[in-house]
């Protein structure tokens, strides 16, 4: 019987260490495994604000604008992939971090996530 309780707090103690993500941004996380600007925009809110690299931050850049933007950083610089390095979520807002891989270099992405309607849409995106 005691190695049944202590089975059962090991068991309940391992599912709660294991960080929970949120079904919508899995969903947003593949798009940008897919390092298609197209599927990305899919989960862009109507406007979002954009800042890349060294240009300067657009805000309320509509969704097409945006996907536009997005596709040429992807063909300028020759992104391949896309590594998650962390997710935060606090109330209905969700930050993901990560790496866009090149063939010379990585680069740093951020991206705000916010709910609505029942799923994630990207409301900002920062490189760098």
């Amino acid at each position: 019987m005691k190695k049944m309780f202590l089975l059962t707090v090991w068991a309940l103690m391992v599912s709660l260490a294991v960080p929970a993500q949120s079904p919508g941004a899995d969903a947003v996380v593949q798009a940008f495994k897919s390092v298609n600007a197209d599927r990305i925009a899919d989960h862009f809110d109507d406007f979002i604000d954009m800042k890349l690299l060294d240009k300067d931050e657009v805000k309320n850049m509509g969704k097409n604008q945006a996907s536009i933007a997005l596709k040429s950083f992807f063909a300028e610089n020759g992104v391949k992939g896309f590594d998650k390095q962390s997710d935060r979520e606090l109330g209905n807002t969700m930050y993901l971090t990560g790496k866009l891989q090149t063939s010379n270099k990585n680069y740093n992405i951020t991206v705000m996530l916010k709910q609505k309607d029942n799923r994630y849409q990207i409301i900002t995106i920062r490189i760098s």
